[in-house]
């Protein structure tokens, strides 16, 4: 879908994905340090918002202007110390370039073919600090056949071992794994990775 579609798709209701942050992001991030964070595909803000209201600094990029005018209006109504560290941009995550700044970033449910992917991924790891954690979060290539929901091209798909292999031991993989999760309509399958990008010499 291009951003003309995605801006029709999040007009066409209050909030595509729901309010609460995503449970894996949640695991993961509960337990980390504030500091700098980058989300990627931000969509609503849903994930954004939930770090802004833990202390990070946030910067959440899209390139469907709706669901960034969206995300900011949600925004609008949390407390001005939760706006003050919130940041939004509407612009593609597969070619913006970021400063090497953040602590944090997240890309929950951003498909592409493989060489946009790998350009996401690029852009991900650029922009992390030494010690920085990626949580790369999707649908598995599994999940048309054994799960339900998401997309059904197998070429934007993907599996952890795919997305570790990608990070071409740039980052130090702390977890690739599938997760199964629950929603209305039966149970999805997704592919998770959580990396640590090394201390310079280390």
């Amino acid at each position: 879908m291009d951003a003309q579609e995605w801006d029709a798709r999040y007009a066409e209701s209050e909030t595509v994905w729901g309010s609460p942050p995503n449970p894996v992001i949640v695991e993961f991030a509960t337990s980390l340090p504030h500091g700098r964070a980058l989300d990627l595909g931000c969509g609503e803000g849903r994930h954004s918002l939930w770090l802004a209201t833990r202390g990070w600094e946030v910067t959440g990029v899209d390139f469907s202007r709706v669901a960034v005018d969206k995300a900011r209006a949600i925004a609008a109504q949390a407390p001005r110390r939760v706006r003050e560290r919130l940041t939004y941009a509407c612009a593609d995550v597969t070619e913006i370039t970021f400063d090497a700044e953040y602590d944090l970033i997240l890309s929950a449910y951003l498909h592409f073919p493989p060489p946009q992917r790998r350009a996401l991924i690029d852009n991900a790891i650029a922009a992390l600090k030494p010690d920085g954690i990626l949580i790369f979060l999707g649908h598995d290539s599994t999940n048309p056949t054994e799960g339900v929901g998401g997309p059904r091209d197998p070429e934007i798909l993907y599996t952890p071992t795919d997305l570790a292999e990608e990070m071409h031991d740039r980052l130090d993989i702390r977890t690739a794994e599938r997760r199964m999760r629950e929603t209305d309509a039966g149970m999805a399958i997704d592919a998770l990775v959580v990396a640590r990008k090394p201390t310079l010499g280390s």
